[in-house]
């Protein structure tokens, strides 16, 4: 009879022992799942805490991901061990439910999604060093997601799927009633759309006569610093989609949401082209980080 002493959780490799054997151990390679990557097939162990030897790094799977920056007690986690168990985190989530869990272990199941085997806290931990927060890595763009050691396409798309989905509720909650009756979640889903942008992005939401949604349409991406506007263009896109008024939103990927000479000067020429057609600017919305300004509560509008 064969006794198999499996790794829990781990991409690593199995030890089978024959009774009698002389205690002789045959180590078993985990093959990647087909259409896998060598970056998805295990998730990278972190051998460099204290007290780690090359032996147990071995043990534990590949190096960790080069996602993880040097340690630091000014990380959100300086050491990114040790390992969970996929089972005790699921009967966590669903017998305490998700407010018991930390930013860290909803990120580590995520990626439960794109690598059926390891332990994928060291990595979810490591992405939350390098990129800040759990918001930061959803929205981290995708070709910087898929250039991270320790990602791949599996991975990314299921971080993608979760931020989509995310903002896809949230605008479902705007699409519900008018909007300017249900401004504080409009600014919440503005907020999760655009604010972590690392470039600015000008939207236009179109809305009816009933100031319902109809359309929230990104027109534009710029640099860090400009994003070119054509009022034109915003008002010939009104007129297709039969809007009655507008509100224009953009970010500042810096933070500051103090508007720009600039960002004045062509809130005024929109509102002057819309007016001539009975379209209303209702407002201007700059969103920076974890704030919003106004264009109508400033008075400029």
């Amino acid at each position: 009879m064969w006794l198999r002493k499996l790794f829990d959780g781990r991409g690593g490799t199995a030890e089978v022992m024959r009774p009698g054997g002389g205690g002789r151990r045959f180590p078993e390679a985990a093959s990647p799942r087909p259409g896998q990557g060598l970056a998805e097939t295990s998730c990278p162990a972190d051998f460099r805490r204290p007290g780690a030897s090359p032996a147990t790094a071995m043990a534990e799977g590949t190096a960790t991901a080069a996602a993880e920056p040097p340690l630091s007690t000014a990380l959100p986690f300086p050491s990114t061990g040790p390992h969970g168990h996929r089972a005790r985190m699921r009967d966590k989530l669903l017998e305490r439910g998700p407010e018991a869990l930390a930013d860290y272990e909803l990120l580590e199941m995520l990626l439960f999604l794109a690598m059926p085997k390891g332990d994928t806290k060291p990595l979810a931990k490591a992405l939350i060093n390098r990129f800040g927060s759990f918001g930061n890595v959803l929205a981290t763009p995708t070709r910087t997601l898929l250039e991270t050691r320790g990602l791949g396409p599996h991975s990314v798309a299921a971080l993608k799927l979760v931020q989509a989905s995310a903002l896809r509720m949230m605008r479902a909650e705007v699409l519900e009633q008018p909007v300017l009756n249900n401004w504080d979640r409009l600014m919440d889903y503005l907020t999760a759309a655009i604010a972590r942008e690392k470039v600015e992005q000008f939207r236009v939401l179109y809305l009816d006569t009933r100031n319902r949604l109809i359309a929230d349409e990104a027109q534009a991406r710029g640099t860090v610093n400009h994003t070119p506007v054509y009022p034109r263009e915003v008002v010939k896109r009104a007129l297709e989609l039969h809007a009655t008024a507008l509100i224009m939103v953009h970010n500042h990927p810096s933070g500051d949401t103090k508007p720009s000479g600039p960002d004045i000067a062509m809130t005024r020429e929109v509102k002057q082209a819309a007016a001539i057609f009975s379209i209303a600017l209702h407002d201007h919305i700059i969103i920076g980080h974890g704030g919003w300004f106004s264009f109508r509560d400033a008075g400029l509008l």
